[in-house]
């Protein structure tokens, strides 16, 4: 696709910095370099040149790099200018490109967006690079990289090359069933392979809750009676003062929570207001929401501060997992016996702390060897992929070749929906709006 304006923007984090670096994409990249620099650098050679004005003036010395297109990230001529992140000089050298005919500064994931409109990446990828800039753990990171780097790619590419060979066979037999050389049968040829496709898409299907907890994290709400120590272990976890501690029952009023990185996953840690019955409309509030996070939690930390007092709220559920804590055992005068409880822990001391972070490292996934992390890591993801998988199993049930054909063009339509290559211009502005300004 073919631009006509060229885009430009701050590249690098928050000013000031020690480098910041200016991305510029666009037909008239060429022409901006000479008139700021003096001279055209080598392609993808750093040169150390000094940046002027067009009145001569300088404003900075750095390292200019050019990429002619379409070798280059977004598939057009592109450049970067690495030069010295104080907001002054920035400031100056953003104001002098936007004073060049047909330079504008470019808005959120405008890069990726040409990048993708050029044929550069795909749409899985464009959201690996999203990822891939968000991560804060060793798992998202992993998880990002996959996608960025095409790995999901190339399986969804794959499965659609079998779809588009059984379409063909599917039409050969439709349109010369009478000539010799055509297949008498599509069925022994490919709807085998197609029962095979739809368990590959269906088992793929199943590590989508994997890839929420990596992506996400693990949602683990912290609840319990008032004053039960809630906070005091909020606190604790997070190595902070997140919470107001009180000896009065039913301080926490609202759901506080804080992210915390376990053996490289994300854990959400939740605050809740402790459960009881109570007329008081602020406290019960609390208690609503409290009970509201409990129905969306993956693990569930039961407080107690003392024996026989963990009783399970109407809000926890049977299929959600619960860890019994028992604490406040600095204080010494309650009697726990061994099977209390399943940790015993005193956010005074620290003593059982490390206990429970080994009883909450045992609810991560065990990713331990695992090469691939080729996933649906996306909600939209999911979708087009059972939209697929029921296409192919309406497909498997139809009788009549024209209307199994049918079936098998929904399925690649939804598999080329995940990485952009039919209908989603729809979809667009709502992923690369997710990007920063400058990628």
């Amino acid at each position: 696709m073919q631009f006509t304006d060229t885009i430009y923007a701050l590249s690098s984090g928050a000013l000031p910095a020690g480098v910041a670096i200016i991305r510029v994409s666009g037909p008239g990249v060429a022409d901006a370099l000479v008139r700021l620099c003096g001279a055209l650098p080598r392609a993808r050679t750093a040169a150390l040149r000094t940046i002027r004005t067009r009145n001569g003036r300088a404003l900075d010395n750095g390292l200019v790099l050019y990429f002619p297109g379409p070798s280059s990230f977004t598939g057009e001529d592109c450049c970067e200018l690495q030069i010295h992140g104080g907001r002054a000089v920035v400031h100056a050298v953003l104001d002098e490109l936007s004073q060049i005919d047909g330079f504008r500064h470019a808005e959120a994931g405008e890069f990726s967006r040409r990048a993708f409109q050029n044929g550069r990446m795909d749409l899985v990828e464009v959201e690996g690079i999203a990822d891939l800039i968000a991560a804060e753990t060793e798992m998202q990171r992993r998880l990002a990289l996959e996608q960025a780097h095409g790995g999901n790619s190339a399986l969804y590419q794959a499965w659609a090359q079998r779809l588009t060979h059984a379409r063909a066979m599917i039409e050969a037999e439709l349109d010369f069933a009478d000539e010799d050389d055509i297949p008498g049968s599509v069925s022994a040829s490919i709807w085998a392979d197609i029962v095979t496709l739809r368990n590959e898409i269906d088992t793929h299907v199943d590590e989508a809750g994997l890839a929420e907890i990596i992506r996400d994290g693990l949602k683990i709400v912290i609840a319990g009676e008032p004053n039960a120590g809630k906070s005091s272990l909020l606190n604790a976890l997070a190595k902070r003062d997140i919470a107001i501690v009180t000896e009065i029952a039913g301080t926490t009023r609202d759901v506080l929570s804080v992210d915390l990185s376990l053996a490289g996953f994300s854990v959400k840690l939740f605050d809740t207001a402790g459960l009881r019955e109570t007329e008081e409309l602020v406290e019960r509030e609390g208690i609503r929401r409290a009970r509201e996070i409990i129905g969306h939690a993956d693990l569930v930390l039961l407080l107690s501060e003392k024996p026989g007092a963990f009783h399970l709220d109407e809000a926890i559920t049977d299929d959600v997992p619960v860890i019994r804590v028992a604490t406040k055992l600095d204080r010494g005068d309650t009697a726990w016996q061994p099977t209390d409880a399943d940790v015993f822990l005193s956010t005074k001391t620290g003593a059982g702390i490390a206990d429970l972070l080994q009883e909450l490292t045992a609810f991560l996934p065990d990713l331990a060897g695992r090469t691939s992390f080729a996933m649906p890591s996306r909600k939209r993801h999911v979708d087009c992929l059972r939209q697929a998988s029921a296409a192919l199993e309406r497909g498997l049930a139809t009788e009549g070749l024209d209307l199994q054909a049918e079936q098998l063009r929904l399925a690649s339509n939804a598999l080329g929906r995940i990485t952009g290559r039919v209908d989603v211009e729809n979809l667009l502005d709502v992923i690369f709006s997710e990007f920063c300004v400058g990628k």
